[in-house]
């Protein structure tokens, strides 16, 4: 997906959290539900408690910037390059120095606006260049944020010179046409109005202009709509000759590559460009930037718009990212807000005045901040929270932090940096921050030195010098009451009709025209398998050791999924889910959240249709101590009524947030029009359904579904194979099982027999977000691999697919638009997402219709399938590069009882799908006319008469 995207994570948070606006080019793949990652965080001795923190200092070097070399050309540009040899895979990333903090009013955004650009192509490849990286099977992606701009792509190794050479291209020759500014300005435009329509964008929105009344930190990253629509041509383009040039950039290569061959390349490839003009950017950048001063209003900003939930934010001003003060402005955070243990969690959400607490130090160039975003419980008032909130903040500072919490968040702060480090992409991204935020890649390193340093005393000092009631800024949301309502089944509806010639079909001539020379043999990912081992209790393990890096990643099944919720008691399975945490015989959530906290470890357990999800990662010698609770909580949990409440309430808010998004409402209202009542996937939770759920109805919930022999678990990373399986056998062997496994039977479920268009009505948002589509396949449907070569040619690829290309790129239409085919070991659903400006989905829905028309009666062609395949090949290989993916790969393998080997035949499945039978299945799963079409979105649609 093509975009903007805000987001925190814990690889951006420390040690330099940047707020991203990022570039999604997202390849839908094995359709998969894959669960997120969370941290819960273990302790036995002191011993084995600084062990931990002992053997990160031991470790960092060698994962982060011990093998990295530095070379700067003649022309200026710094180049950044390690060697990783794990597998035939390298990244190439590309940073520029600029970010919205060279903005200023009334050009907010155009360093955003600028990053869009330069996918659409150059004087020597007027093309659009996602379809280019979709051909090279490149993992690509962009983000712009406030000190830097930047461009990557992952691909198999053979492809490192094709991808130089493509960012070497448009670093200088993009090409920025007024017919293709203006499409994506309304691209833009329309991203923006997604951001809009969350309550969280723009209570921040109005703290940041507050807090940073005279600098562009204070401006949305991705701008406004007002300075957007004002965009000129030689606006753009002007900032693309003063910034885009190699004196201002980093190039960082991460990967299977030999240093000495890969600079000469360089030289080749980039050597020749330009430095930028003495004195354009230099003044540019200068007129810009003023002095990074916070203002803190003396009241709280009060927002009472639409919406759903109270809100609080509070930003406070830091140094920037070279003071010395940072490292402990970080272990700071994580004992204020990390975990059920922090201060502030405990102050807030455990007394139930708030449902959700987050935070982040942000530590910039210039400047930075800490904020802190507090969801309010119901019925809570925000005056009674901010009041709490200070009184948390001022006690900690009174009281002071002991040596076990500041032990604890230089623990967990460590095995954080290491745990999201462990691909190459975020290894390279990780070197391109720091050398773009503070001009040293080797930052990180000396940050984590000064961590470990860090004393009470330094924490209590800065919470003093820093988060004082009088520096900060504070804004209030307060929602006024909104209603959803719906326009339903009218099957004649207006879209059908629309005005709409579509393009020629995409032409991948085009795309082999203007494609770097690349060795098209490609490199085979070493043929190495997991092993498979079964407890004597069902229980099913997949075992594949991986040295290349000193952590463990655990991904697990259990068969207890959403489809089994009874339909009064709708959000019964991920109410158990969410609660294994919270208590065992022996341990009480606290204690559970403490010793996965003082390892650093995370375990969560998400809930999907099918099945809860089981993630878990840490450091390689804290493996034993991962597996321990996982078999306490699977076996002993216990479910405290106290915790039972709290969540009941906590999940209440959330439920009244997502019916405020208009993706959530869009999902369930497609879902809920395909499968009729009855049927296992036509439930969701609703209040009535979450306030019937009793802490009986867990345990019983919990005792018929949570078992070993449906129950799949996957480790990849540092271990001893035997060690390994003797350790889950002694943890998980006497897990009890008893009778036969609860088993489902889904109904068949008919197709539309004609369009169906319903329209739930959310007043007030900025955006709409469209679902089209009907009942699909399964994973054992022969068509499958037939299936996954149709939807990257149909909307695989938001910028290179058919859809993509058309809707998104050459009309400007959508933010972001794709298909997938949802196939698990039941039938799933075929569906059609795009986000639209409002005024747009009427056209952007006729446009899908007619393209699905096109490929339904016309088939695709030859070239077609073998770039897909190409790409769906060349993506797989790069995914089983990174930990995570590849765990979940042999798990997933495992659960649809597909043969181990599947890990390596995949791709020969995919090489050998024919035209024939994509064309085939493009008759067979393609139905224009028979189709559900949901819109979510302000009242404007039923205006337009989109029905």
């Amino acid at each position: 997906m093509y975009g903007f995207s805000k987001f925190y994570s814990k690889f951006y948070k420390y040690p330099l959290p940047i707020l991203l606006l990022s570039l999604w080019l997202v390849a839908v793949f094995l359709l998969s539900d894959r669960p997120a990652h969370s941290q819960h965080p273990v302790i036995f001795t002191n011993k084995e408690k600084y062990q931990s923190t002992l053997l990160a200092k031991r470790i960092m070097p060698s994962t982060l910037t011990e093998n990295v070399r530095k070379t700067v050309l003649e022309n200026g540009l710094t180049v950044l390059t390690k060697e990783v040899h794990t597998a035939p895979v390298v990244t190439v990333q590309v940073w520029y120095k600029v970010g919205s903090r060279n903005e200023e009013p009334g050009v907010n955004g155009i360093a955003h606006q600028l990053e869009h650009m330069m996918f659409k192509g150059t004087k020597n490849r007027p093309i659009q260049f996602g379809r280019l990286f979709s051909a090279l099977g490149s993992d690509s992606n962009a983000f712009t944020s406030y000190d830097q701009t930047a461009y990557y792509g992952t691909v198999e190794r053979n492809k490192l010179k094709a991808l130089l050479v493509l960012e070497a291209d448009r670093m200088r020759n993009s090409q920025i046409e007024p017919e293709q500014l203006a499409s994506e300005k309304r691209v833009v435009i329309s991203e923006l109005q997604g951001y809009e329509n969350s309550p969280e964008y723009r209570l921040n929105r109005a703290v940041m202009q507050a807090a940073f009344p005279n600098h562009a930190y204070g401006l949305p990253v991705g701008g406004t709509k007002a300075d957007v629509e004002k965009f000129e041509v030689e606006q753009v383009e002007k900032y693309y000759r003063n910034f885009y040039s190699p004196d201002n950039a980093v190039l960082v290569i991460v990967g299977d590559f030999q240093t000495a061959n890969t600079l000469e390349t360089i030289k080749e490839v980039f050597g020749k460009l330009p430095r930028q003009e003495a004195g354009g950017r230099r003044q540019e950048a200068e007129g810009r930037r003023q002095k990074a001063e916070i203002i803190s209003p003396s009241s709280p900003i009060v927002l009472r718009e639409p919406g759903a939930g109270r809100l609080l934010q509070a930003v406070y001003p830091l140094p920037d990212a070279n003071q010395p003060d940072v490292p402990a402005l970080d272990v700071m955070d994580y004992i204020l807000t990390e975990g059920r243990n922090s201060r502030l969690y405990q102050a807030l959400v455990e007394s139930g005045l708030a449902s959700e607490l987050t935070a982040s130090v942000t530590s910039l160039r210039e400047s930075g901040w800490y904020e802190l975003l507090v969801t309010a419980g119901a019925k809570q008032d925000l005056k009674k929270i901010d009041s709490m909130l200070s009184s948390a903040i001022a006690n900690v500072a009174e009281k002071g932090v002991t040596s076990e919490e500041v032990e604890r968040a230089k623990t967990q702060l460590a095995a954080d940096v290491i745990l999201s480090n462990r691909d190459i992409t975020s290894q390279a991204m990780r070197l391109g921050t720091d050398e773009t935020t503070v001009g040293d890649y080797s930052y990180t390193d000396r940050y984590l030195a000064a961590v470990r340093l860090v004393k009470p005393t330094d924490v209590v000092a800065v919470i003093n010098k820093y988060l004082t009631k009088e520096a900060r800024t504070v804004g209030f949301f307060e929602p006024t009451q909104k209603r959803i309502t719906e326009v339903g089944e009218k099957p004649d509806s207006a879209q059908t009709t629309e005005n709409f010639s579509p393009g020629a079909p995409v032409l991948f001539s085009e795309v082999i025209k203007y494609l770097p020379p690349v060795d098209l043999a490609t490199d085979a990912i070493a043929q190495v398998l997991p092993q498979e081992f079964k407890l004597t209790n069902g229980l099913r393990l997949l075992l594949l050791p991986d040295r290349s890096t000193p952590t463990v990643t655990l991904s697990g099944y259990i068969q207890a999924g959403t489809e089994f919720d009874p339909e009064n008691k709708a959000g019964l399975a991920a109410f158990v889910a969410d609660n294994l945490l919270n208590g065992t015989k022996s341990k009480d959530v606290l204690t559970i959240a403490k010793v996965l906290g003082e390892r650093g470890a995370s375990l969560d357990f998400q809930t999907y249709r099918e099945g809860v999800h089981i993630e878990g990662d840490s450091l390689a010698d804290d493996l034993p101590i991962l597996l321990e609770i996982l078999a306490d909580v699977v076996k002993n949990s216990t479910f405290p009524s106290k915790e039972l409440e709290l969540h009941r309430q906590q999940t209440l808010t959330d439920l009244q947030q997502e019916l405020d998004e208009p993706s959530e409402v869009a999902r369930r209202v497609f879902v809920q029009s395909i499968y009729p009542k009855k049927h296992p996937l036509h439930t969701f939770p609703t209040e009535e359904s979450l306030q019937q759920i009793q802490r009986q109805d867990v345990i019983d919930f919990k005792a018929k579904h949570y078992r070993p022999d449906t129950t799949v678990l996957a480790l990849v990373g540092d271990f001893d194979l035997d060690k390994v399986r003797s350790l889950i056998k002694n943890k998980l062997g006497d897990w009890e099982v008893s009778g036969q496994a609860p088993t489902l039977k889904y109904p068949p479920v008919a197709m539309p027999q004609k369009i169906v268009s319903v329209n739930p009505v959310l007043p007030d948002k900025a955006q709409a977000v469209t679902y089209m589509g009907y009942t699909g396949i399964n994973r054992y449907d022969p068509r499958f691999h037939s299936a996954l070569v149709l939807n990257q040619i149909l909307g695989g690829d938001t910028l290179s697919s058919r859809l993509g290309a058309e809707v998104r790129d050459r009309q400007g239409l959508s933010y972001g638009i794709y298909s997938s085919f949802q196939a698990g070991k039941n039938v799933g659903t075929f569906l059609i997402e795009m986000q639209t400006s409002p005024e747009d989905s009427s056209k952007a829905i006729a446009s899908t219709r007619q393209i699905l028309q096109q490929i339904h009666q016309q088939g695709v062609t030859a070239l077609e399938v073998e770039t897909a395949k190409h790409t769906l090949i060349s993506n797989y290989n790069v995914s089983l590069a990174n930990p995570e993916e590849l765990t979940d790969r042999i798990l997933m393998n495992e659960v649809y009882g597909l043969n181990k080997v599947e890990l390596h035949s995949f791709a020969d499945k995919i090489q050998k799908v024919t035209l024939t039978q994509v064309n085939q299945a493009a008759r067979e799963l393609l139905h224009p006319d028979q189709i559900v079409v949901v819109t979510a979105g302000p009242s404007v649609l039923v205006e337009k008469s989109i029905r």
